[in-house]
This record gives C-alpha cells, sequence and structure tokens, in this order.
C-alpha cells in the first residue's frame, strides 16, 4: 500500500512503480491509472512525482511536446527536401527518371519482338500459300 510512505521520502515511495508521491501534501498515493495524469484534486502537476523525484509531471508534459513538436517538423521539413531533391533531380535531367527510361527501353524490346514475330508468321503463311497455289 503505498499511503505507508505518506510523510517519509519520495525516493522511498517512489520504490513502488504503482505509487505517485505528491511533493506538496508529501503524501504516497496509488497513481490513478484509470487516468493519464493525477486530477488536481488528487495533486498539482508541478507537484505530482512519479518514476523518479527530480521531474514533476508539469516539466514532462512540456518536455515531451517539445520533443513531439521537434521531430514533427524534423520529419516534415525531410519530406519537404525528399520531394524538393527529387522534383529538381527531374528538372535536371531534362525528362523521365531511370524507371521511365528503363520501362521505355523495355517497350521498345517488346515492340521489335513482336514485329519479328509478324514477318515470321507472314512468311510462313506466304510459303503455304505458294505451296497451295492460293496465291
Amino acid at each position: 500500500d503505498c499511503r505507508q510512505y505518506t510523510n517519509k521520502s519520495c525516493e522511498e515511495c517512489l520504490k513502488n512503480v504503482t505509487c505517485l508521491w505528491c511533493a506538496s501534501s508529501r503524501r504516497c498515493m496509488e497513481y490513478p491509472v484509470r487516468r493519464i495524469l493525477p486530477p488536481a484534486d488528487l495533486c498539482e502537476l508541478h507537484s505530482a512525482r512519479w518514476g523518479v523525484c527530480w521531474v514533476n509531471f508539469e516539466a514532462l508534459i512540456i518536455a515531451m511536446s517539445v520533443v513531439g513538436g521537434t521531430l514533427l517538423i524534423m520529419l516534415g521539413v525531410c519530406c519537404c527536401c525528399c520531394c524538393c531533391k527529387k522534383k529538381s533531380k527531374k528538372q535536371v535531367l531534362g525528362g523521365p527518371d531511370k524507371d521511365d527510361e528503363r520501362a521505355a527501353r523495355e517497350r521498345e524490346k517488346r515492340r521489335v519482338r513482336q514485329e519479328e514475330r509478324r514477318a515470321e508468321m507472314k512468311s510462313r503463311h506466304d510459303e503455304i500459300r505458294r505451296k497451295y497455289g492460293t496465291v
């Protein structure tokens, strides 16, 4: 039970991970797991400690917001840089990229093979027509 550490030290209270230390009232209590943050009537955010004694919830929220915002901004900048780099690369090359060029070469090879097959089939048909005199 966390209440047995009330009026003792924060370190003793937080040895149990289910406990929350309120520095202003020097109370140790069960962490309200149904809520993410402890309610103000239980303990003010600037006085609430959980996990470690040197970080309060208010500082933790601010730090996590700053880190999260920084990560989102960095992700956005990276996406923009990648898109701009790809666009500028296409403009510098003056047209299609390597994938487009490879696809065009493959289409041309298929077209050439198809024409060769058509010519071969036409010569076979002409040969059969000459053989049976239907020309």
